[in-house]
C-alpha cells in the first residue's frame, strides 16, 4: 500500500489549513428549489464558481498526474437545475429497457465497416471487463487489466453466466454515450454539461480537493468507492466494496448528491478538449452555461474523437488515478462501454 495511506491521519493537521491558489469563493443562486419537486432528484441552485483542479501532485495522495487539462482555473455561471441523487441504477434503467426494447451499445455487434480488417469472428457483441491481474504489473498499459468480454453487457455485467442478481440497486454499468442519451430522452432528462457536474460535486464549496472536503479520510473514514491496496492486483476493499458499489452508501454532499467521487465514471455531455478551458480563461467576464467545444481532441489520441467522463470510479487511487479529485476530467470514446463506466441525468427546471 502507498504510504499516503499511512500519513493521511498523521497530515489531519496539514490538511485542515488545506487552500488551493486562485480559487475564489463560490456564490449560489438565492431562488429556491421550483414546485414541485422531482422525484429522485435534487435541485441544485446553480451559481458562479471557479471551476477547474489545482496540480494535485504538490498535495498529500494526490497522486502522479499534472492533471495539466483541469487548467486554467476561470469562473463560470450555471443556472438552476435538477440532478439524479444518485448514478442511474439497474431498476431505474431495466424500466427504460422494458418501455422500449432498447438494446444497448455492448448488445450489438461491431460493424465491419467500422472496425476494417478485423476478422467476422472477432465482431462479437461485448465490453470491457476489469480482469485483475495475479501479480503487480507495470502501470504504463491498461490492457494489463482489461479484458474484453464478449457477452459482457449491462445484464451481464461480468460476462456470460452473470446477471443482476442482488444488483437492483447498482449503477448500471456497459452503457455508452449513446446509450445514456437515450434513457435520459426516454426519462424527460438529459446528461449534465462538465459545468453543472462540477458545480454540484463541488457542493457550494471553493477549491476543496474532494467532494466531503480537504482530508481523504477524515477521522480515518472512507468517503468513496475507491481502490485501497496495491493496484491493479491488490484490494483490500478497506471501504467495503471490491468492485462497484450501491448507490447511496457514502455520506451525500452539501447539495444532497451521492457517489459523485468514485464508484463509477459518469458521462457528461460536451466533446472533449486538452485545452477547453484555456479559451474561456482568456475572457473578462465568467462565462455562462458552457456546453463544450465544438469538437473533440485528444493530444494522446488525436483521431479518436471522445466525450467528457467525470468523478472516477471504483478502480481509481492515487497510484494510478487520483481523477476523484472534484476538479479533474476523464474521456471515453462515445461508442464505448466498460464494468466501470455509468451515469446520471439533470432536468432544467422548467422541464
Amino acid at each position: 500500500m502507498r504510504i499516503c495511506a499511512l500519513v493521511v491521519v498523521a497530515f489531519a493537521g496539514y490538511a485542515a489549513g488545506w487552500a488551493a491558489e486562485g480559487f475564489a469563493p463560490t456564490v449560489l443562486n438565492p431562488a429556491p428549489a421550483p414546485e414541485p419537486a422531482k422525484a429522485g432528484m435534487v435541485w441544485v441552485p446553480g451559481g458562479e464558481f471557479t471551476m477547474g483542479s489545482v496540480d494535485p501532485r504538490t498535495e498529500i495522495c494526490g497522486g502522479n498526474e499534472p492533471m495539466d487539462d483541469a487548467r486554467p482555473l476561470h469562473r463560470v455561471r450555471v443556472s438552476g437545475f435538477w440532478m439524479d441523487r444518485t448514478e442511474v441504477t439497474n431498476v431505474q434503467f431495466r424500466a427504460f429497457v422494458d418501455a422500449t426494447g432498447y438494446l444497448t451499445t455492448a448488445e450489438k455487434a461491431p460493424s465491419a465497416e467500422d472496425f476494417p480488417g478485423v476478422p467476422a469472428a472477432l465482431l462479437v457483441a461485448g465490453s470491457l471487463v476489469f480482469s485483475p491481474p495475479t501479480s503487480p504489473v507495470p502501470l504504463d498499459d491498461f490492457r494489463a487489466w482489461w479484458r474484453y468480454v464478449a457477452g459482457a453487457n449491462w445484464r451481464n455485467p461480468d460476462g456470460p453466466g452473470s446477471d443482476l442478481r442482488g444488483r437492483d440497486d447498482y449503477p448500471v454499468v456497459h452503457v455508452s454515450y449513446a446509450d445514456a442519451v437515450a434513457y435520459a430522452d426516454w426519462a424527460g432528462k438529459r446528461l449534465p454539461t462538465e459545468a453543472e457536474w462540477e458545480f454540484a460535486a463541488r457542493g457550494g464549496k471553493a477549491g476543496l480537493p474532494y467532494t466531503w472536503g480537504r482530508e481523504l479520510q477524515p477521522e480515518g473514514k472512507w468517503q468513496a468507492n475507491i481502490w485501497q491496496g496495491r493496484f491493479p492486483a491488490e484490494n483490500t476493499t478497506a471501504d467495503g466494496f471490491i468492485g462497484a458499489a450501491p448507490v447511496g452508501r457514502y455520506a451525500p454532499n452539501r447539495f444532497g448528491l451521492h457517489d459523485l467521487a468514485g464508484n463509477v465514471w459518469e458521462w457528461c455531455s460536451d466533446w472533449y478538449q486538452a485545452d477547453a478551458y484555456r479559451e474561456r480563461a482568456a475572457r473578462d467576464e465568467p462565462i455562462m452555461n458552457p456546453t463544450g467545444p465544438r469538437e473533440s481532441f485528444d493530444p494522446l489520441e488525436p483521431g479518436v474523437s471522445k466525450r467528457v467522463q467525470r468523478g472516477g470510479s471504483f478502480l481509481c487511487s492515487d497510484q494510478y488515478c487520483t481523477r476523484y479529485w472534484v476538479g479533474s476530467r476523464g474521456r471515453g470514446e462515445p461508442d464505448s462501454s466498460a464494468s466501470h463506466v455509468g451515469f446520471r441525468c439533470v432536468a432544467d427546471a422548467a422541464n
